[in-house]
Protein backbone atom coordinates (compact mmCIF):
# COMPACT_ATOMS: atom_id res chain seq x y z
CA UNK A 1 0.00 0.00 0.00
CA UNK A 2 2.82 2.32 0.88
CA UNK A 3 4.42 1.54 -2.45
CA UNK A 4 1.25 2.54 -4.27
CA UNK A 5 1.12 5.89 -2.48
CA UNK A 6 4.74 6.59 -3.39
CA UNK A 7 4.11 5.61 -7.03
CA UNK A 8 1.05 7.80 -7.22
CA UNK A 9 2.98 10.71 -5.77
CA UNK A 10 5.74 10.28 -8.35
CA UNK A 11 3.21 10.15 -11.21
CA UNK A 12 1.47 13.28 -9.90
CA UNK A 13 4.80 15.10 -9.62
CA UNK A 14 5.76 14.15 -13.22
CA UNK A 15 2.39 15.34 -14.52
CA UNK A 16 2.82 18.68 -12.79
CA UNK A 17 6.27 19.12 -14.32
CA UNK A 18 4.86 18.30 -17.78
CA UNK A 19 2.05 20.84 -17.48
CA UNK A 20 4.49 23.51 -16.33
CA UNK A 21 6.83 22.73 -19.24
CA UNK A 22 4.06 22.96 -21.82
CA UNK A 23 2.95 26.29 -20.40
CA UNK A 24 6.43 27.71 -20.99
CA UNK A 25 6.30 27.12 -24.81
CA UNK A 26 4.31 29.55 -27.04
CA UNK A 27 1.41 28.30 -29.11
CA UNK A 28 2.69 27.94 -32.71
CA UNK A 29 -0.70 29.04 -34.05
CA UNK A 30 -0.90 32.12 -31.89
CA UNK A 31 -0.19 35.55 -33.42
CA UNK A 32 1.53 38.60 -32.06
CA UNK A 33 -0.01 40.24 -29.02
CA UNK A 34 -2.90 42.45 -30.10
CA UNK A 35 -4.04 45.64 -28.47
CA UNK A 36 -7.64 46.50 -29.27
CA UNK A 37 -8.52 50.17 -29.11
CA UNK A 38 -12.12 51.23 -28.87
CA UNK A 39 -12.11 54.58 -30.70
CA UNK A 40 -15.22 56.65 -30.26
CA UNK A 41 -16.85 57.75 -33.48
CA UNK A 42 -17.94 61.40 -33.49
CA UNK A 43 -21.66 61.84 -33.31
CA UNK A 44 -23.22 61.94 -36.79
CA UNK A 45 -20.37 60.09 -38.45
CA UNK A 46 -21.03 56.67 -39.97
CA UNK A 47 -18.89 53.67 -39.11
CA UNK A 48 -17.17 51.94 -42.02
CA UNK A 49 -18.57 48.48 -42.79
CA UNK A 50 -16.65 45.46 -41.55
CA UNK A 51 -13.68 44.58 -43.74
CA UNK A 52 -13.34 48.09 -45.18
CA UNK A 53 -10.59 49.34 -42.87
CA UNK A 54 -8.07 51.58 -44.68
CA UNK A 55 -10.55 52.50 -47.43
CA UNK A 56 -11.93 56.02 -47.86
CA UNK A 57 -15.61 56.39 -47.09
CA UNK A 58 -17.32 57.49 -50.32
CA UNK A 59 -19.56 60.51 -50.27
CA UNK A 60 -23.13 59.57 -51.18
CA UNK A 61 -24.02 61.30 -54.44
CA UNK A 62 -26.65 63.99 -54.26
CA UNK A 63 -28.99 64.92 -57.05
CA UNK A 64 -26.52 67.64 -58.13
CA UNK A 65 -23.50 65.32 -58.23
CA UNK A 66 -22.31 63.32 -61.19
CA UNK A 67 -22.77 59.57 -60.59
CA UNK A 68 -19.71 57.51 -59.90
CA UNK A 69 -18.51 55.16 -62.66
CA UNK A 70 -19.93 52.21 -60.77
CA UNK A 71 -23.31 53.91 -60.43
CA UNK A 72 -23.20 54.88 -64.08
CA UNK A 73 -22.75 51.23 -64.93
CA UNK A 74 -25.71 50.32 -62.77
CA UNK A 75 -27.82 52.84 -64.63
CA UNK A 76 -26.83 51.45 -68.00
CA UNK A 77 -24.05 53.88 -68.78
CA UNK A 78 -21.35 51.23 -68.62
CA UNK A 79 -18.97 51.27 -65.65
CA UNK A 80 -15.35 52.24 -66.08
CA UNK A 81 -12.61 49.66 -65.58
CA UNK A 82 -9.85 50.23 -63.00
CA UNK A 83 -7.58 53.09 -64.03
CA UNK A 84 -10.19 55.02 -66.02
CA UNK A 85 -12.15 56.56 -63.17
CA UNK A 86 -12.54 60.32 -63.33
CA UNK A 87 -10.02 62.00 -61.10
CA UNK A 88 -11.96 63.97 -58.54
CA UNK A 89 -8.88 65.05 -56.62
CA UNK A 90 -8.57 68.30 -58.60
CA UNK A 91 -12.05 69.82 -58.90
CA UNK A 92 -12.62 72.42 -61.59
CA UNK A 93 -12.57 75.92 -60.08
CA UNK A 94 -15.58 78.24 -60.51
CA UNK A 95 -16.02 79.70 -63.96
CA UNK A 96 -15.71 83.40 -64.72
CA UNK A 97 -18.73 85.00 -66.33
CA UNK A 98 -16.75 86.29 -69.31
CA UNK A 99 -13.33 86.24 -70.87
CA UNK A 100 -10.70 87.94 -68.70
CA UNK A 101 -8.60 90.61 -70.34
CA UNK A 102 -4.90 90.50 -69.62
CA UNK A 103 -2.05 92.46 -71.08
CA UNK A 104 0.37 90.48 -73.27
CA UNK A 105 2.89 88.72 -71.08
CA UNK A 106 0.86 89.28 -67.92
CA UNK A 107 0.57 86.43 -65.43
CA UNK A 108 -2.54 84.22 -65.52
CA UNK A 109 -5.56 86.00 -64.14
CA UNK A 110 -7.89 83.09 -63.37
CA UNK A 111 -7.48 79.94 -61.27
CA UNK A 112 -7.63 77.68 -64.32
CA UNK A 113 -5.03 79.75 -66.14
CA UNK A 114 -2.75 79.46 -63.13
CA UNK A 115 -3.40 75.71 -62.99
CA UNK A 116 -2.39 75.41 -66.61
CA UNK A 117 0.94 77.03 -65.80
CA UNK A 118 1.63 75.12 -62.60
CA UNK A 119 0.35 71.68 -63.65
CA UNK A 120 3.13 69.07 -63.79
CA UNK A 121 1.46 66.95 -66.49
CA UNK A 122 1.46 67.37 -70.25
CA UNK A 123 4.22 69.97 -70.30
CA UNK A 124 3.92 70.94 -73.96
CA UNK A 125 6.70 73.13 -75.26
CA UNK A 126 5.43 76.68 -75.38
CA UNK A 127 7.71 77.42 -78.32
CA UNK A 128 5.41 75.39 -80.56
CA UNK A 129 2.89 78.24 -80.46
CA UNK A 130 5.26 80.34 -82.50
CA UNK A 131 6.19 77.62 -84.96
CA UNK A 132 5.18 77.37 -88.61
CA UNK A 133 1.44 77.75 -89.13
CA UNK A 134 -1.42 80.18 -89.05
CA UNK A 135 -2.67 80.64 -85.50
CA UNK A 136 -3.05 84.38 -85.05
CA UNK A 137 -4.21 84.01 -81.45
CA UNK A 138 -5.92 81.61 -79.09
CA UNK A 139 -8.83 83.22 -77.22
CA UNK A 140 -7.51 83.82 -73.72
CA UNK A 141 -8.80 81.11 -71.38
CA UNK A 142 -11.88 80.68 -73.56
CA UNK A 143 -12.30 77.14 -72.22
CA UNK A 144 -13.47 78.62 -68.92
CA UNK A 145 -16.32 80.85 -70.14
CA UNK A 146 -19.29 80.24 -67.84
CA UNK A 147 -21.77 81.36 -70.49
CA UNK A 148 -20.81 78.35 -72.62
CA UNK A 149 -20.97 75.74 -69.84
CA UNK A 150 -24.00 73.85 -68.61
CA UNK A 151 -23.63 72.11 -65.25
CA UNK A 152 -25.09 68.62 -65.53
CA UNK A 153 -25.30 65.49 -63.38
CA UNK A 154 -22.16 64.25 -65.15
CA UNK A 155 -20.13 67.46 -65.08
CA UNK A 156 -19.70 70.57 -67.29
CA UNK A 157 -21.26 70.32 -70.75
CA UNK A 158 -20.79 72.74 -73.67
CA UNK A 159 -23.76 74.83 -74.68
CA UNK A 160 -24.71 77.75 -76.93
CA UNK A 161 -24.52 81.04 -75.05
CA UNK A 162 -27.53 83.26 -74.45
CA UNK A 163 -26.07 85.67 -77.02
CA UNK A 164 -25.90 82.89 -79.63
CA UNK A 165 -22.15 82.34 -79.41
CA UNK A 166 -21.17 78.72 -79.93
CA UNK A 167 -18.26 76.72 -78.51
CA UNK A 168 -17.15 75.92 -82.07
CA UNK A 169 -16.57 79.65 -82.58
CA UNK A 170 -15.36 80.83 -79.17
CA UNK A 171 -12.99 77.91 -78.57
CA UNK A 172 -11.58 77.99 -82.11
CA UNK A 173 -7.99 79.02 -82.74
CA UNK A 174 -8.11 82.31 -84.60
CA UNK A 175 -6.91 82.08 -88.19
CA UNK A 176 -6.25 84.68 -90.86
CA UNK A 177 -7.28 82.08 -93.45
CA UNK A 178 -10.67 80.93 -92.22
CA UNK A 179 -13.09 80.44 -95.08
CA UNK A 180 -12.71 79.76 -98.77
CA UNK A 181 -9.41 80.74 -100.35
CA UNK A 182 -9.69 83.86 -102.49
CA UNK A 183 -7.79 84.09 -105.78
CA UNK A 184 -4.10 84.49 -105.04
CA UNK A 185 -4.40 83.20 -101.47
CA UNK A 186 -2.59 80.03 -100.39
CA UNK A 187 -4.42 76.71 -100.22
CA UNK A 188 -5.43 75.59 -96.74
CA UNK A 189 -4.31 72.36 -95.10
CA UNK A 190 -5.39 71.17 -91.65
CA UNK A 191 -3.92 68.32 -89.63
CA UNK A 192 -5.68 66.58 -86.76
CA UNK A 193 -3.48 64.44 -84.50
CA UNK A 194 -5.79 61.95 -82.81
CA UNK A 195 -5.54 59.11 -80.30
CA UNK A 196 -4.59 61.07 -77.17
CA UNK A 197 -6.48 60.27 -73.97
CA UNK A 198 -7.65 56.85 -75.17
CA UNK A 199 -7.25 53.53 -73.32
CA UNK A 200 -3.80 52.92 -74.84
CA UNK A 201 -2.40 55.61 -72.56
CA UNK A 202 -0.98 58.16 -75.06
CA UNK A 203 -0.71 61.57 -73.38
CA UNK A 204 -0.53 65.13 -74.68
CA UNK A 205 3.26 65.12 -74.31
CA UNK A 206 3.49 63.42 -77.70
CA UNK A 207 2.65 66.64 -79.56
CA UNK A 208 5.66 68.61 -78.29
CA UNK A 209 7.31 70.49 -81.13
CA UNK A 210 4.29 70.53 -83.46
CA UNK A 211 3.23 73.88 -84.97
CA UNK A 212 0.40 75.56 -83.11
CA UNK A 213 -1.88 75.27 -86.14
CA UNK A 214 -1.98 71.49 -85.80
CA UNK A 215 -5.20 70.50 -84.02
CA UNK A 216 -5.43 67.64 -81.54
CA UNK A 217 -8.19 65.16 -80.67
CA UNK A 218 -8.33 63.94 -77.09
CA UNK A 219 -10.45 61.11 -75.71
CA UNK A 220 -12.30 61.01 -72.41
CA UNK A 221 -10.09 58.63 -70.45
CA UNK A 222 -7.29 59.29 -68.01
CA UNK A 223 -6.45 61.67 -65.20
CA UNK A 224 -5.84 65.41 -65.41
CA UNK A 225 -7.57 65.73 -68.77
CA UNK A 226 -8.50 69.37 -68.17
CA UNK A 227 -4.84 70.15 -67.49
CA UNK A 228 -3.89 68.45 -70.76
CA UNK A 229 -6.41 70.56 -72.66
CA UNK A 230 -5.28 73.80 -71.04
CA UNK A 231 -1.65 73.00 -71.83
CA UNK A 232 -2.51 72.25 -75.46
CA UNK A 233 -4.51 75.46 -75.78
CA UNK A 234 -1.76 77.47 -74.12
CA UNK A 235 0.55 76.21 -76.86
CA UNK A 236 -2.00 77.34 -79.48
CA UNK A 237 -3.51 73.97 -80.41
CA UNK A 238 -7.20 73.70 -81.14
CA UNK A 239 -8.87 70.72 -79.44
CA UNK A 240 -11.57 68.24 -80.48
CA UNK A 241 -13.20 65.59 -78.30
CA UNK A 242 -12.75 62.05 -79.66
CA UNK A 243 -15.72 59.82 -78.80
CA UNK A 244 -15.85 56.00 -78.99
CA UNK A 245 -18.32 54.62 -81.55
CA UNK A 246 -19.21 50.99 -82.15
CA UNK A 247 -17.00 49.22 -84.73
CA UNK A 248 -18.14 46.25 -86.84
CA UNK A 249 -16.53 43.62 -84.61
CA UNK A 250 -17.50 45.03 -81.21
CA UNK A 251 -16.66 43.94 -78.51
CA UNK A 252 -13.67 42.10 -80.00
CA UNK A 253 -12.50 45.59 -80.94
CA UNK A 254 -13.51 47.82 -78.05
CA UNK A 255 -13.03 51.61 -78.38
CA UNK A 256 -13.36 52.09 -74.63
CA UNK A 257 -15.85 52.62 -71.79
CA UNK A 258 -19.16 54.32 -72.60
CA UNK A 259 -18.96 53.39 -76.28
CA UNK A 260 -22.03 54.49 -78.23
CA UNK A 261 -23.78 51.36 -79.54
CA UNK A 262 -26.39 50.61 -82.21
CA UNK A 263 -28.09 48.21 -79.78
CA UNK A 264 -28.91 51.02 -77.33
CA UNK A 265 -31.91 53.35 -77.57
CA UNK A 266 -31.15 56.91 -78.72
CA UNK A 267 -31.66 58.44 -75.27
CA UNK A 268 -29.09 56.05 -73.78
CA UNK A 269 -26.49 56.96 -76.42
CA UNK A 270 -27.13 60.66 -75.77
CA UNK A 271 -26.53 60.04 -72.05
CA UNK A 272 -23.25 58.34 -72.88
CA UNK A 273 -22.31 61.21 -75.19
CA UNK A 274 -23.00 63.71 -72.42
CA UNK A 275 -20.81 61.75 -70.00
CA UNK A 276 -17.98 61.83 -72.55
CA UNK A 277 -18.53 65.54 -73.21
CA UNK A 278 -18.35 66.35 -69.51
CA UNK A 279 -14.77 65.14 -68.99
CA UNK A 280 -13.29 68.54 -69.87
CA UNK A 281 -14.11 71.88 -71.52
CA UNK A 282 -12.56 73.96 -74.27
CA UNK A 283 -13.09 71.89 -77.44
CA UNK A 284 -14.52 73.12 -80.73
CA UNK A 285 -16.12 69.89 -81.80
CA UNK A 286 -16.29 66.13 -81.83
CA UNK A 287 -14.64 63.44 -83.92
CA UNK A 288 -15.05 59.68 -84.00
CA UNK A 289 -12.88 56.93 -82.57
CA UNK A 290 -13.63 53.82 -84.69
CA UNK A 291 -17.38 53.63 -85.48
CA UNK A 292 -17.68 51.57 -88.69
CA UNK A 293 -21.01 50.12 -87.57
CA UNK A 294 -22.33 53.14 -85.67
CA UNK A 295 -21.65 55.77 -88.35
CA UNK A 296 -23.22 53.51 -90.99
CA UNK A 297 -26.43 53.21 -88.93
CA UNK A 298 -28.37 56.41 -89.56
CA UNK A 299 -31.01 55.76 -86.90
CA UNK A 300 -28.30 55.56 -84.21
CA UNK A 301 -26.05 58.37 -85.46
CA UNK A 302 -28.73 61.00 -86.16
CA UNK A 303 -29.73 61.70 -82.51
CA UNK A 304 -26.05 61.93 -81.55
CA UNK A 305 -25.27 64.51 -84.25
CA UNK A 306 -28.41 66.44 -83.32
CA UNK A 307 -27.05 66.68 -79.76
CA UNK A 308 -23.65 67.79 -81.12
CA UNK A 309 -25.36 70.57 -83.10
CA UNK A 310 -27.59 71.61 -80.19
CA UNK A 311 -24.48 72.15 -78.07
CA UNK A 312 -22.84 74.42 -80.63
CA UNK A 313 -20.10 72.04 -81.75
CA UNK A 314 -18.80 70.92 -85.14
CA UNK A 315 -18.34 67.30 -86.20
CA UNK A 316 -15.32 66.00 -88.07
CA UNK A 317 -15.61 62.50 -89.52
CA UNK A 318 -12.06 61.12 -89.51
CA UNK A 319 -12.65 59.43 -92.88
CA UNK A 320 -12.01 55.90 -91.65
CA UNK A 321 -15.59 54.67 -92.10
CA UNK A 322 -16.79 53.55 -95.51
CA UNK A 323 -20.51 54.15 -95.85
CA UNK A 324 -20.71 56.73 -93.07
CA UNK A 325 -24.06 58.52 -92.94
CA UNK A 326 -22.61 61.50 -91.06
CA UNK A 327 -22.48 63.77 -94.10
CA UNK A 328 -26.08 63.13 -95.08
CA UNK A 329 -27.32 63.72 -91.53
CA UNK A 330 -25.20 66.84 -91.06
CA UNK A 331 -26.52 68.34 -94.28
CA UNK A 332 -30.15 67.71 -93.29
CA UNK A 333 -29.83 69.28 -89.81
CA UNK A 334 -27.41 72.12 -90.65
CA UNK A 335 -24.49 70.84 -88.60
CA UNK A 336 -21.00 72.27 -89.15
CA UNK A 337 -19.37 69.16 -90.59
CA UNK A 338 -16.51 67.93 -92.69
CA UNK A 339 -14.75 64.65 -93.40
CA UNK A 340 -11.00 64.16 -93.41
CA UNK A 341 -9.61 63.72 -96.91
CA UNK A 342 -6.52 61.68 -96.10
CA UNK A 343 -5.57 59.17 -93.39
CA UNK A 344 -1.90 59.79 -92.65
CA UNK A 345 -1.03 56.38 -91.22
CA UNK A 346 1.22 53.95 -93.04
CA UNK A 347 3.21 55.82 -95.69
CA UNK A 348 3.04 59.27 -94.11
CA UNK A 349 5.12 61.00 -96.81
CA UNK A 350 2.84 59.68 -99.55
CA UNK A 351 -0.24 60.75 -97.60
CA UNK A 352 1.10 64.27 -97.09
CA UNK A 353 1.85 64.62 -100.81
CA UNK A 354 -1.72 63.56 -101.57
CA UNK A 355 -3.02 66.08 -99.04
CA UNK A 356 -1.05 68.91 -100.65
CA UNK A 357 -2.41 68.03 -104.08
CA UNK A 358 -6.00 67.96 -102.81
CA UNK A 359 -5.58 71.30 -101.06
CA UNK A 360 -4.33 72.96 -104.25
CA UNK A 361 -7.12 71.35 -106.25
CA UNK A 362 -10.02 72.09 -103.87
CA UNK A 363 -8.69 75.04 -101.86
CA UNK A 364 -8.69 73.16 -98.56
CA UNK A 365 -7.99 69.64 -97.31
CA UNK A 366 -7.87 67.86 -93.94
CA UNK A 367 -5.54 65.06 -92.90
CA UNK A 368 -5.77 62.85 -89.81
CA UNK A 369 -2.71 61.27 -88.18
CA UNK A 370 -2.23 59.02 -85.18
CA UNK A 371 -0.38 60.40 -82.16
CA UNK A 372 2.84 58.46 -82.66
CA UNK A 373 6.25 60.04 -81.96
CA UNK A 374 7.66 59.12 -85.39
CA UNK A 375 4.60 60.53 -87.17
CA UNK A 376 4.65 63.72 -85.09
CA UNK A 377 8.31 64.28 -85.94
CA UNK A 378 7.60 63.81 -89.64
CA UNK A 379 4.67 66.21 -89.50
CA UNK A 380 6.81 68.91 -87.85
CA UNK A 381 9.47 68.61 -90.56
CA UNK A 382 6.84 68.69 -93.31
CA UNK A 383 5.08 71.74 -91.88
CA UNK A 384 8.28 73.79 -91.86
CA UNK A 385 8.44 73.59 -95.69
CA UNK A 386 4.79 74.39 -96.51
CA UNK A 387 5.13 78.13 -97.00
CA UNK A 388 7.51 77.66 -99.92
CA UNK A 389 4.87 75.46 -101.58
CA UNK A 390 2.16 78.10 -101.42
CA UNK A 391 0.20 76.23 -98.73
CA UNK A 392 -0.77 77.41 -95.27
CA UNK A 393 -1.41 75.17 -92.27
CA UNK A 394 -4.67 76.11 -90.52
CA UNK A 395 -6.67 74.77 -87.54
CA UNK A 396 -9.34 72.16 -88.25
CA UNK A 397 -12.20 74.59 -87.60
CA UNK A 398 -10.86 76.95 -90.27
CA UNK A 399 -10.62 74.11 -92.81
CA UNK A 400 -14.17 72.97 -91.95
CA UNK A 401 -15.47 76.47 -92.67
CA UNK A 402 -13.44 76.65 -95.86
CA UNK A 403 -14.77 73.30 -97.12
CA UNK A 404 -18.37 74.31 -96.39
CA UNK A 405 -17.91 77.32 -98.66
CA UNK A 406 -16.36 75.39 -101.55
Amino acid sequence: MKALVVAASIVFFVLCLGVAGLASFPDPDAGEPVVVLDVAVPEGAARAPAGSEGQAEPTPPSSAQAPSPAEAGANGDGGLPPGFAVDGSSPVPPLPESLPQSAPGAPPSTPMQQASVDAPTASIAASSAGATGDVAAMPEDASRVAALVEQSQYGPLPKVGADGKRPSEVYAAQSRYAGKAAPGEPARVAILVEGIGLPDGVTMDVIKGLPASVSVACGAYGRNLQEWILKARDAGHEVLLQIPLEPENYPTSDPGPHTLLTTLPPEENVKRLQWLMSRYTGYVGVTNHMGAKFEATQASLAPVLEEVKARGLLYLDDGSVQGSTAGQIASSIGLDYSVANVQLDGDVAKGLAELEALAKQKGAAIGVASAKPATVKQLAEWASKLEAKGIVLVPVSAAVRAQRQI
